[in-house]
């Protein structure tokens, strides 16, 4: 999906949303693949355990799931690397990413 030119418009039915993350609109979605990545980053048996451990979050983990989301949606994950992202902008993401799956 890299490289092809996305549309700018989310597709609410895949749980797609579009953020201000590392100064550009980014595409995140919470993907089966991006879910088991998050539990592995994180160290979880199972999703139901999600809601309780984002709660404390380190920045590393924070990262790998902004990470996970960003491959979901079709964006290269490499951007948290060479883009700066404020804490708020990051929290902001990832809880517009989740609220979109609810």
């Amino acid at each position: 999906m890299r490289g092809i030119p996305m549309p700018q418009t989310p597709n609410p039915a895949r749980g797609e949303v579009i953020v201000p993350l590392a100064g550009a609109p980014r595409r995140l979605c919470l993907t089966l693949g991006a879910l088991a990545r998050i539990e592995a980053a994180l160290g979880l048996e199972d999703w139901s355990q999600l809601p309780a451990r984002f709660g404390r979050l380190s920045a590393t983990e924070l990262t790998a799931v902004l990470a996970a989301l960003l491959d979901g949606g079709g964006e290269d994950p490499g951007v948290l690397d060479t883009h700066p992202v404020a804490i708020p902008e990051a929290v902001a993401a990832v809880a517009a990413a989740l609220h979109a799956c609810a």
